[in-house]
């Protein structure tokens, strides 16, 4: 069965990270993004504001998203993957259920829950 375009999309988002395309990554998010972070009580809000902080914590390490499974249909994605972030000479492994509004081929906003917070909150300081 072919994948929803959301579910393509997706892919494509999580390909991007890996490999550190940040201009690939940013071409998937709308300008006016509302980005949840794991155990932030405020969204990042703006592209701009996104991908300054992805570069920033990504740009001293790499990550694996080790993908379980993606939902979509036109408005939304749901994605259960499973993260190995190296970072500063540690490793840190975690599962997340994530969620997505799209619009327009766009990601517009971003909630992502975690098996584990605390470790996520300590890992990115």
């Amino acid at each position: 069965m072919q994948d929803h375009p959301n579910a393509a999309l997706y892919r494509k988002v999580n390909q991007a990270v890996e490999s550190g395309d940040f201009s690939s990554y940013a071409d998937n998010i709308a300008d006016d993004v509302e980005w949840w972070e794991i155990g932030s009580d405020q969204p990042i809000r703006g592209k701009g504001a996104l991908m300054e902080r992805m570069q920033g914590m990504m740009g001293q390490g790499s990550i694996d998203l080790d993908l379980h499974d993606v939902i979509a249909n036109d408005e939304h994605m749901v994605a259960l993957v499973n993260a190995t972030v190296e970072r500063n000479g540690r490793t840190l492994n975690y599962r997340t259920a994530e969620i997505y509004h799209v619009r327009d081929g766009k990601i517009t906003h971003r909630w992502a829950f975690s098996d584990d917070t605390a470790a996520i909150n300590e890992f990115f300081k």
